[in-house]
């Protein structure tokens, strides 16, 4: 279920093999386990239940989503907290997804490609919500743009070396 119960396809991110694993361990429990199917959610709500104590506890999961962000917010600020790291939200991951695109983007259709699997129809959206740079970030940006790429240079010099030839060999 997505906001405004848009429908896109996704791919994962190319964000590292150790997380790709956590993933697919969570996805295979809840297939294999729970018996998920494609439609439910990846996520899904925790079940609580009224104890001996008569206090209410989580007792495994229901197979519906959350309605709100409220509660997932907790859920992530608890378990930042056991880690004894400081807390982000769930939103804050997207912003992380954008910033590695804009990384590791070599041409415009792939970072098209990349706000496409973020769920943005625009491109632009992603620049606009998600695309500043910090200011550290962007003085090393112009510290490399001061000297030419030698590799963009040297493909160049390449490329008129092998048009001059062509055009010798065919007497133009």
């Amino acid at each position: 279920k997505t906001k405004f119960s848009k429908t896109f396809n996704t791919y994962f991110f190319p964000v590292g093999d150790e997380i790709r694993q956590i993933v697919y361990d969570w996805v295979s429990y809840l297939i294999k386990e729970l018996l998920y199917g494609n439609d439910d959610p990846v996520f899904p709500k925790t079940n609580v239940i009224s104890g001996d104590s008569r206090k209410f506890h989580a007792s495994g999961f229901k197979c519906e989503h959350w309605s709100g962000a409220s509660t997932i917010r907790s859920v992530f600020r608890k378990a930042f907290n056991a880690a004894e790291l400081p807390y982000f939200n769930p939103h804050s991951f997207r912003s992380t997804l954008s910033v590695l695109g804009q990384k590791e983007c070599r041409t415009p259709e792939e970072l098209k490609a990349w706000s496409q699997n973020l769920g943005h129809e625009s491109v632009l959206t992603t620049f606009y919500s998600y695309g500043e740079v910090q200011t550290q970030r962007q003085g090393e940006i112009f510290k490399q743009l001061k000297s030419p790429l030698a590799s963009t240079l040297a493909n160049v010099d390449e490329l008129a070396k092998a048009v001059v030839s062509e055009m010798i060999s065919r007497n133009l």
